[in-house]
């Protein structure tokens, strides 16, 4: 009688240690849990398991574009408090490979400030403290899920998410401007990423709204793992297996993708972008030069500070330029990929990751020669939806009827100027050699 006491005890510790997200509202379908996601992660996100989805029920929140919003908890399990996101996703039914845009990221404090444990057993109990976020004015208005993801400091390696519906309101902003915050951090699930016991965690890429909260104590720390987000940089798209050639895709979101295979074929756009997971981008695909049946050597992993895609020019028989021969991805904490295995690699920007590859296949990048274009006003109406404006050394693109912010390329590296439906990119050498890339809107 005695143990069973004790193990129910326990159990009902464990059904009720942990927090809740109340503000904003959450999903009322399925039923919320206070618990962590699942260590293998099969219910990210959302906490969402096979044969389920989001159901919005009577939850409700309104939000205007660059509005201050409050974000509440119920519990008093806050495990000494740890680390915060708030992110957004424009899929109302989100899955494993749903992009996640971070706009608000706490380190340490959170959800309660100054705890070396727990406040109490209570798992109704309001949490006294309060949190803000600000709306980025900037982004597109409609619905989005929104993500409160959680790192506790004190107990279990684990990884807390709850899902609420919302509604963006107010003068709708760009597609650029959503996807150039940084993506949600991912870790004790699973993916090789973990966090520190009994410190706060330090977000690779916490993005520029981002507040500090020392606990009991002041420790933080950095994520570990070979499967981490690299800081600077935006995390993989979704992994994926198969493939033959070595590819290095290219969008403005932006993923480069380095797939090792068997033997070299030729790569379609087509097949780099459902490789990315990335909906609506453009890509350019540079496949391994070679002769049919050629070999290409799978990527190895190296500890290298910064992702690195390195394609070298070379002369096929008909005397025309192809990138290729070798591609390698090096970063500070990335997985072994093996043959037949694709490793994405995300970079800040378009510009980045295009000029990187350009360059480096130019082998010594000079100066630009371009003479620069027109600028127009970002925000100003244009048309046809897609175009391309490039003033040489940068450039922007005409998306969801206004023009885009304008973006600049690397040194070395040179677009066709003038408006147009394709952007042509090229790197220059000492030898004036050019590698022309071509991107369709």
């Amino acid at each position: 009688m005695f143990s069973k006491t004790i193990i129910a005890t326990v159990l009902a510790a464990v059904a009720n240690g942990h927090m809740l997200m109340n503000t904003p509202a959450p999903y009322s379908s399925p039923a919320l849990h206070n618990g962590p996601l699942q260590a293998d992660g099969s219910d990210f996100p959302c906490q969402l398991t096979s044969g389920t989805s989001l159901m919005a029920g009577s939850a409700s929140n309104t939000f205007a574009l660059g509005s201050e919003q409050a974000l509440k908890f119920t519990g008093e399990a806050v495990h000494g408090g740890g680390s915060c996101q708030i992110s957004l996703t424009y899929d109302t039914a989100p899955s494993a490979s749903s992009t996640w845009k971070v706009i608000r990221s706490i380190e340490g404090g959170c959800p309660a400030e100054g705890q070396s444990g727990n406040m109490g057993a209570d798992a109704s109990a309001a949490d006294p403290y309060t949190y803000n976020f600000t709306v980025p004015t900037d982004i597109p208005t409609g619905s989005v899920t929104l993500a409160w993801t959680w790192f506790n400091k004190i107990g279990n390696r684990e990884m807390y998410m709850n899902c609420a519906p919302v509604t963006l309101t107010g003068t709708s902003g760009t597609q650029a401007a959503y996807d150039s915050l940084p993506d949600m951090f991912v870790a004790n699930i699973g993916d090789d990423c973990g966090t520190v016991d009994s410190t706060d965690l330090l977000f690779p890429n916490p993005g520029s709204d981002v507040v500090q909260l020392n606990g009991a104590t002041s420790a933080f720390s950095k994520p570990t793992g070979t499967g981490c987000q690299v800081a600077g940089a935006s995390p993989a798209a979704a992994k994926s297996t198969g493939g033959a050639a070595t590819t290095a895709a290219l969008s403005l979101s932006l993923g480069v993708t380095i797939a090792g295979g068997a033997a070299a074929t030729k790569s379609t756009t087509a097949a780099a972008a459902a490789d990315t997971g990335i909906t609506g981008a453009v890509f350019i695909t540079v496949a391994t030069d070679g002769a049919a049946g050629a070999t290409s050597t799978p990527v190895a992993a190296k500890t290298t500070s910064t992702p690195v895609v390195a394609a070298s020019l070379s002369t096929t028989a008909a005397g025309t330029k192809s990138a290729a021969a070798e591609t390698t991805a090096a970063v500070e904490t990335t997985k072994s990929v093996a043959a037949g295995t694709t490793k994405s690699v995300a970079a800040t920007t378009f510009a980045t990751a295009a000029a990187t590859a350009a360059a480096t296949a130019a082998a010594t990048a000079s100066s630009s020669s371009a003479t620069s274009g027109t600028e127009q006003t970002a925000g100003s109406a244009c048309s046809p939806e897609g175009t391309w404006n490039c003033m040489g050394s940068s450039y922007q693109q005409c998306a969801s009827g206004t023009w885009s912010v304008v973006m600049a390329l690397a040194d070395g590296t040179e677009c066709t100027v003038g408006k147009a439906a394709t952007l042509s990119l090229a790197a220059i050498d000492g030898k004036k050699k050019r590698f022309a890339m071509r991107f369709r809107a």
